[in-house]
């Protein structure tokens, strides 16, 4: 078994909806996330993020913890043997994807909701990865949104800017 580093490539919408972004792989054009050998003198998760760049174009914040695993065979080109190899994924929230990429004649890209990506993806253990990050990615946001602070209904915001004025017609500052 080979080993490999991989990206998960998220973001969220301005309506703070996650997305993932996917890739096609070179020969059988199949929705993958990016992926590759670990590279000598990076770090497992810098790796990842340099395979995100070139197959993606992407630069964001890279998790220094894996997220999970999964495994698929691959063809070796040199040889045609068939390599089954393990593939250790990071989390990338992407801050920004740029116009060109080393690999961007040699792969399709698109961001998609989780919905569409579990559709798209055909490895099993990929899929589970994206949906169990999914659901820890809304568990997250519902725990945020929970703890901000609310906006002060209209009739509070009305009775501040009285008080407010009072204050400021009394003298006092």
């Amino acid at each position: 078994m080979r080993i490999q580093y991989g990206a998960l490539p998220y973001r969220f919408t301005p309506d703070a909806a996650l997305e993932f972004l996917l890739v096609t792989t070179r020969r059988s054009r199949r929705w993958i996330i990016p992926k590759g050998w670990p590279i000598k003198g990076l770090k497992p998760a810098e790796s990842a993020a340099r395979e995100a760049f070139e197959e993606a174009g992407v630069i964001g914040k890279v998790g220094a913890q894996s997220v999970g695993l999964f495994a698929y065979d691959k063809l070796a080109e040199e040889s045609g043997v068939t390599v089954t190899c393990e593939v250790k994924v990071f989390p990338l929230l992407v801050k920004r994807q740029t116009e060109t990429w080393p690999e961007f004649d040699q792969r399709a890209v698109q961001w998609v909701p989780p919905s569409e990506a579990l559709s798209l993806i055909k490895e099993p253990e990929l899929k589970s990865l994206l949906e169990a990050f999914a659901a820890r990615a809304r568990k997250r946001a519902s725990a945020v949104a929970a703890k901000a602070p609310r906006a002060p209904s209209k009739r509070a915001a009305s009775v501040k800017r009285q008080r407010r004025r009072r204050h400021r017609r009394s003298g006092s500052t």
